[in-house]
């Protein structure tokens, strides 16, 4: 917590407004949409519940196709399901690690010569770096497919010197605890459609129509913000560029004391905009360093620290592996390599030093025990 939370949740324990919607969510949706650049936003218990009203606005259903990077949390993904439609996965491209703009104008211009046209794309803004957004919103215009931008993780980021969120039909947010700013859950909808805003804001309380007594002419969800969760969000809010910067000092400090290591790479920044850095994010070849991405976690974990592997791709998931995948290959070599180091704001030097320690230690012990 920055210490600038607490007087909007007081606020609204002094109004006594704890139930759902209120001055602070009010608030928060305006603040939001100014910091990001959005006409309108709209607070929501979720980014997948953000993704998923979408969805439905847009009209997709039993039966539909709708395009998703591969490489993200599953909730990217759950959300089409949820409707009933097909998620087609698309592979990553090695300058930001999101969706290969190449294999989406592919598989688009496939699917329209089979008269089959997805009915939207989910683009994901990985680890806190924007994809390439003009070259795969062009894609979509040129046959009419909306686009989602799944910004969950990109949060402070810009492309072109904008945010992530605005440029498609509507963005998504997260504010779950582990991301770079949180209302402990939570998540926004943002979009220059105040149609789509509108719908969604009326689904996500009950699809409630207005009559003086409780009437439903479609299936609504409860997917509303908190005031007091919204409370906090304002106070974080106003942290976003604070929590950036020292992100960024956080993987700046890991370069410094790692990047000698042979076989030691860094997520790259792509030339189109700003990182954040949410979370450092490391590749490992173990021909060259002499030890694998598994062997840095488990002897981190040894040491009681934790870092985890990137996001499984959703086509190599279990629950997905009927789905169709256009791909060369590439997230899934990232997922096999690549580990994400702790990143917390609050970290101190001697922090990343422990992480930085047990990671030198490891080089070479895998030639060692052949």
């Amino acid at each position: 917590m920055s210490g600038r939370e607490m007087q909007y949740v007081q606020e609204a324990f002094d109004s006594n407004w704890i139930a759902p919607l209120g001055p602070n969510v009010t608030a928060f949706e305006e603040a939001f949409a100014a910091k990001v650049g959005a006409k309108h936003a709209l607070a929501l218990s979720s980014g997948t519940a953000a993704i998923h009203l979408a969805l439905i606005h847009l009209g997709v259903g039993p039966g539909d196709e709708v395009i998703v990077s591969t490489l993200t949390f599953a909730a990217s993904a759950n959300p089409v399901v949820y409707q009933g439609a097909k998620p087609v996965f698309i592979d990553s491209e090695r300058t930001s690690w999101n969706m290969d703009p190449d294999l989406l104008a592919e598989t688009v211009a496939r699917k329209a010569r089979q008269g089959n046209l997805p009915k939207a794309v989910i683009l994901v803004h990985l680890y806190g770096q924007t994809a390439d957004i003009d070259r795969i919103l062009a894609i979509c215009n040129e046959y009419d497919i909306p686009l989602i931008e799944d910004a969950a993780e990109a949060l402070g980021a810009r492309y072109k010197g904008r945010s992530p969120g605005i440029l498609g039909r509507a963005g998504i947010f997260s504010f779950n605890g582990n991301k770079i700013i949180t209302t402990s859950g939570g998540g926004m909808l943002v979009s220059d459609d105040a149609e789509l805003i509108a719908h969604a804001r009326k689904l996500a309380t009950q699809a409630r129509d207005p009559a003086p007594h409780y009437q439903h002419s479609e299936i609504g969800y409860n997917y509303r913000m908190s005031n007091v969760l919204a409370g906090i969000g304002r106070g974080q809010l106003q942290a976003l560029d604070d929590r950036v910067r020292r992100k960024r000092e956080i993987f700046e400090s890991y370069r410094r004391a790692l990047g000698d290591l042979p076989g030691i790479d860094f997520m790259p920044e792509a030339p189109w905009g700003l990182h954040t850095r949410w979370l450092t994010v490391i590749t490992v070849d173990p021909n060259r360093f002499g030890a694998t991405r598994e062997d840095i976690r488990l002897a981190l974990e040894a040491e009681n620290i934790e870092s985890r592997p990137l996001w499984k791709p959703m086509h190599l998931q279990p629950v997905f592996r009927d789905c169709e995948y256009i791909g060369r290959g590439v997230a899934e070599d990232l997922f096999a390599r690549g580990l994400c180091l702790p990143s917390g704001t609050a970290m101190s030097e001697a922090d990343q030093m422990r992480v930085v320690r047990v990671i030198r230690t490891q080089m070479n012990t895998g030639f060692a025990h052949r």
